[in-house]
Parts: C-alpha cells; structure tokens; sequence
C-alpha cells in the first residue's frame, strides 16, 4: 500500500504518492486561494481522486506550515494560510469516500524526516535540519525520533531570539533568528545595500531590472557565483547567522549532522564555508568534543511531500 504526501503551500498544493523506499510514483497538484481555507481542502480531496485512480492508498500526509497540533488533526496557527484552531484532517475527511488515514505534519518536520528516511541523513540516529527559504524552518531528529514536544510545536528554531531589540519578525517579536538567517533576510540587506550604495550592487540591480524594490534572492545567489562582492559578502553575512545559530542549538542538542536545505541552500559553498567558519569558532566546548558536520540536504523540493507520506504510514 502507498501513500499520498501533499505539501501546501500559500498558493498552491503539491501531491504525489510515494512507496516505502520514499520514491514517488505519481505526482500532481493544484492552485489554491490561502484566504479561502475551504478551497485547500478540496484541492486535497480532488488530489486524492486523481492519484488514488491509479495507486492503492492507504494513508494521506498533509505537511503544513505553521503550528500542527499534538495529534496532528489540524493546524493551531499559520502565518500565511486562514487557518487558526483549523480541523484540516476532519474537513478533508468529510470530503473524500474512501476510509484512508489523514494525519497533519509540520513542513519542516516533514521535510526534515524525508532528509533523515531517505537523503542526505540516513546514516545517522540524531540530526538537525535547517530549510533556509522565506523563513527559517526547523526539524529534529533525536535517537531516531522526530521531535515535536509536548503540544506539538517544537522545532521552530527559526523564532529563537537571537537579537534582542533586533529585526521585527512576522511571529510578533524582535530578533528572532529567521530575521538574519533567510532568504527574506537577504533580499533585506540587499535592498538596503541597493538603496545606499547602488555602485556596489550594480549586478544585483542589473539582475533585477534595475529595481531594488524587484531584487530577490535568486539574484544575490546567481551574483554572487559570478563572483560579485557584494553578493559574495551578504551571502557570508547570512552563512554567518547560520553558523553561530547552529552552534547555539548544537549546545543543546548534540546533533552528529546539520542538514541545510530550502531555496538559500542553492548557494552552496558561498554560504557552507562561512556557515562552518562560524560554527567551529561559537561551538562551546571547541577542541574538546566532536562536531557535527554540515551537508546541503538531498531531496529538493520533494522534501515534503515524501516525509508527509513516510510519517502518514507510521
């Protein structure tokens, strides 16, 4: 029996079914309305047809963003999508005829999990994945359990406040890790850096037709592997965040691999090698223990869909 791993996002879902070695079989999606929370269950529902057509399923992984409670039922909070204290599994239950299990997951914990089964973690017991996209998304793995703590929502690693006073961030505070270590983080600095010193980011601004309101992260990646300075310097700006953060969490949670995945982590080295540098000088403790090794995750984009699937059959 397969499953069917669905990854939402603010726009649209992604589906596909997945076999127990993390393959996917079959892929699908569809667009959805984030106002319209009603429009993304039956954007499940419809999925649901079309890949059970063909593929004999026994469960439905939903991988979210935002708080999943501790049954993994539905969603307590989503910063981007209508859903607050929302039944996502019972109203896309409601929908669908046949009897299949549904269960919620957190996206990062679900794309965390598809690095640990599957990609660039499988050879370890206990790890820390990192999705460096918009935000900074979380997931960990200790002695081969995924962690979710006692309600449900650990492992949002991204609002740990790492600057008091510092950047406002979506969540409501100041600070939080996400606000330095993100492709939003990024675009910030490199729209500061257009507006102040347009003769230092002229590829930036090239790249982005001339306007530091259109520069995105894709822009600084590409600059910088051309070898732009300026790019080159954000890009270690943020590789630092990443290392000193990482260190902090590593005091706390020993982790043997440190997997780092999302749109960012197309940088590679450009943001790697700072990212280690910062790491091995903030890890307390330096010389005497040892350190867990960073690595870009595997599993791309298809991350989420296939630890949705793999966690819906456990």
């Amino acid at each position: 029996m397969h499953a069917i791993g669905v990854d939402i996002g603010g726009t649209k879902i992604a589906a596909g079914v997945v076999d127990d070695d993390g393959q996917i079989l079959a892929q699908t999606r569809r667009e959805t309305e984030p106002d319209d929370a009603a429009s993304i269950d039956r954007a499940i529902a419809d999925v649901y047809a079309e890949l059970s057509a063909d593929h004999k399923i026994s469960a439905i992984g939903l991988a979210a963003a935002g708080f999943v409670a501790a049954d993994r039922s539905g969603v307590l909070f989503a910063p981007n999508i209508a859903w607050r204290d929302y039944p996502l599994r019972d109203n896309v239950a409601a929908l669908i005829d046949d009897k299949v299990t549904i269960v919620v997951e957190n996206d990062a914990n679900a794309a965390g999990w598809a690095e640990f089964r599957f990609g660039a973690a499988q050879d370890v017991d206990d790890m820390l994945t990192l999705t460096v996209g918009t935000g900074l998304g979380g997931a960990i793995v200790t002695n081969g359990e995924l962690l979710r703590g006692a309600w449900g929502v650990a492992s949002e690693i991204g609002h740990m406040r790492v600057v008091p006073g510092g950047h406002y961030c979506g969540c409501g505070h100041e600070g939080c890790w996400e606000q330095y270590t993100s492709g939003s983080a990024l675009v910030r600095d490199a729209q500061a850096a257009a507006i102040t010193a347009p003769e230092r980011a002229a590829r930036i601004l090239e790249l982005a037709g001339g306007s530091a309101e259109k520069i995105a992260g894709p822009h600084v990646t590409k600059a910088a592997v051309e070898g732009d300075p300026l790019a080159v310097e954000l890009l270690a700006e943020l590789g630092r965040w990443l290392g000193e953060g990482a260190a902090s969490a590593t005091a706390l949670l020993d982790p043997a691999l440190i997997v780092v995945g999302g749109g960012v982590a197309a940088a590679g080295d450009l943001l790697l090698v700072p990212a280690r540098k910062a790491f091995s000088e903030q890890l307390s403790g330096r010389g005497h223990r040892p350190e867990a090794t960073f690595v870009v995750a595997a599993m791309g984009n298809d991350a989420g869909m296939v630890g949705a699937a793999d966690l819906a059959r456990l």
